[in-house]
């Protein structure tokens, strides 16, 4: 009918030679399906009253529609030449180790296939204590995911594999993640072994999480998901509406948090009955309103009329001048991220804070033999970083990554 909301329509699967009623998820990244009956591999519906008390997140690439008209998402799904010689178990083996032969050059090709753009939704899953690190003042940084690779996984259980705090085989009832979205595909890189040999032979003692692969995929038994760093393991400025969320062992998302680029603040967004999920987040208390955060060494920067002014990004169209005042508010004309580096010991690395006399580095290209002549330490998979005193470093310089703010693909509804 004229004026239906699509989104409100009735979507019907095929999953595994069997008909499910679904819901999109992530904008059509995945589907949340439905039964009935129990079936292997769904869980207990929570929703109170549900008729159909079953159901299971499926990726959206692995499901055929036959009724209804689902979101279109804006990202493209890894893609392999699978053929009678190639089947997706041989790519999922290609995957998980790394190869010197033809092998490795077919593993990168299927690798970059996933691409991300302005607007892409990226995640990151997080520990108690990386949440908390968040709330104060932490950026997003290290290794990364889209969204679209990730939003069929949604218990504790399937996202441990993306951990990246050195516990991924923890039980815990429930784990956090931080959600943005890319300014630009520049602020992410592949890990390939190329470029970051360092993190691919790092010591099973100096390092935290799963090993680095090098193939661009992260380490799992069973699942293919490409995986990204930010450039240089650098941090990136939060974008507009950022959210902090967790999962529960049902599946259950919960936005925990919303960032307010204006009030340069965490704005919470859950009830009372979600407070027990921070018994393993230390120093939070549930109650706060907001969590300001202090300004960071890096900083998205734009510029009006000939002036330069820290600015917001709002993917994928809109990025304007930061203040407070809606009047204030000028688009930008042009737009770039402003990172500190310093070297010291001879050793390239960003400035992630600045206490005058000391400052707080972080290794662009870690590796055992730097991570020793610095004293770094890791404090997730991939970040390494120590104390510095400023009078020791040399060559304190910012460096602006200037972005396209030509047309974007936008998303299709």
């Amino acid at each position: 009918m004229p004026g239906t909301d699509p989104a409100a329509e009735r979507i019907r699967v095929r999953y595994e030679g069997s008909d499910y009623s679904a819901e999109p998820v992530a904008k059509g990244a995945a589907f949340e399906i439905f039964s009935v009956t129990p079936v292997d591999g769904f869980l207990p519906n929570p929703r109170p009253g549900a008729r159909k008390l079953y159901r299971r997140f499926v990726p959206a690439a692995e499901i055929y529609v036959i009724e209804g008209r689902p979101p279109v998402p804006q990202e493209q799904p890894l893609s392999a030449p699978v053929s009678r010689g190639l089947s997706w178990s041989s790519v999922h083996q290609l995957s998980q180790s790394s190869h010197a032969d033809d092998g490795g050059l077919l593993v990168a090709r299927i690798r970059l296939s996933a691409k991300v753009s302005r607007g892409t939704r990226m995640v990151k899953v997080l520990s108690g204590r990386q949440l908390a690190g968040q709330l104060h003042g932490w950026l997003p940084q290290g290794f990364c995911y889209r969204e679209y690779d990730t939003a069929h996984l949604r218990t504790p259980a399937e996202l441990s594999v993306l951990r990246s705090d050195g516990d991924d085989g923890r039980a815990d009832p429930a784990v956090f993640a931080l959600r943005w979205r890319a300014v630009d595909s520049l602020d992410y890189q592949v890990p390939f072994a190329g470029d970051y040999a360092g993190l691919t032979r790092m010591p099973p003692a100096d390092r935290l999480g799963s090993p680095v692969l090098g193939t661009g995929f992260t380490p799992s038994g069973q699942h293919v998901i490409p995986e990204f760093v930010t450039a240089n393991l650098a941090d990136l400025p939060l974008t507009a509406f950022a959210e902090l969320v967790a999962y529960t062992e049902d599946g259950t998302e919960v936005v925990l948090y919303r960032y307010l680029p204006e009030q340069r603040a965490w704005g919470r967004m859950f009830g009372p009955q979600w407070r027990w999920l921070f018994a393993a987040v230390p120093g939070i208390a549930p109650e706060q309103e907001y969590f300001m955060i202090p300004p960071a060494p890096t900083k998205l920067m734009g510029r009006h009329r000939g002036q330069d002014y820290e600015a917001i990004a709002d993917p994928p169209g809109e990025f304007r001048v930061l203040a407070k005042t809606r009047a204030a508010r000028y688009a930008v004309e042009t737009l770039y991220r402003r990172t500190p580096y310093v070297t010291w010991r001879r050793v390239p690395c960003t400035v992630v804070r600045d206490e005058g006399e000391w400052l707080r580095v972080r290794l662009i290209r870690p590796d055992a033999e730097s991570v020793t002549q610095l004293g770094a330490s890791c404090i997730e998979r991939g970040i390494y970083e120590t104390w510095a005193p400023r009078a020791e470093t040399a060559g304190y310089r910012d460096v602006d990554t200037e972005y396209d703010l030509g047309p974007a693909v936008a998303p299709v509804s």
